[in-house]
């Protein structure tokens, strides 16, 4: 019997082929089938792995993570922190290009739609993938956690000179997956309004990122949206 892969790039099924066989991967798939005939889930089938088609294996540049998709209506569209055009921007996201603003001066954008940034080799994923509609963190412990570290171990192990952003505990507790001898790691306060204040604002981290990145040859980021 064929084997029946996601909707992903075809450079990051091949990457990903060994974690998509696992018996965590094979669970998953079933909780998320059950998931979606009893609830709402989000984002919609064909966005799940938006952030890898966006953003193919050899084209990352940075990695931004996010912990949860956005659970109300519209809002997910699988990168982490972005919103489709015309969707009011939630605060985290607000905040973020608040601090894109004071640190570039770029104005502030009309639309929170970042896939500008993940085609430009930024790898914008979530920890868990999806959510059930209307309640945070419901698909977490399901198995996403242990299909996104293999993507950050990978990511570390297999390439070099990567910048990874780490924002808040969560992306945080993420730091032992990386090799800090070979990647630039930028850590701050989650952008969130509870925690926004206590050294997000002033990270400059969109300039930051892409100073490594010219420093090692690699072309920087055109954050403006």
């Amino acid at each position: 019997m064929a084997k029946i892969y996601p909707q992903i790039d075809e450079e990051w099924k091949e990457i990903l082929t060994d974690e998509f066989q696992k018996p965590y991967f094979e669970v998953l798939k079933d909780f998320l089938v059950n998931e979606r005939n009893r609830y709402i889930v989000y984002p919609p089938g064909p966005k799940i792995f938006e952030a890898f088609n966006r953003t193919p294996y050899s084209k990352v540049k940075i990695v931004l993570l996010g912990q949860d998709p956005y659970h109300g209506p519209g809002q997910a569209h699988g990168l982490c922190f972005s919103v489709p055009e015309g969707i009011i921007f939630p605060p985290s996201l607000q905040n973020i290009l608040k601090e894109l603003e004071a640190d570039l001066g770029y104005p502030y954008p009309k639309s929170g739609n970042l896939s500008a940034w993940a085609d430009q080799g930024v790898l914008l994923i979530n920890a868990t993938l999806t959510v059930r509609a209307n309640m945070a963190g419901s698909h977490q412990g399901k198995g996403w956690e242990l299909f996104t570290d293999a993507v950050i171990k990978k990511l570390s192990e297999d390439r070099n000179g990567l910048v990874f952003l780490l924002w808040g505990r969560y992306a945080q507790n993420k730091k032992v997956l990386i090799d800090q001898n070979k990647h630039f790691i930028l850590e701050a306060p989650h952008p969130s309004p509870l925690s926004v204040y206590r050294g997000f604002f002033g990270c400059r981290h969109f300039s930051k990122a892409n100073q490594w990145l010219e420093k090692n040859g690699k072309i920087p980021v055109d954050w403006k949206l």
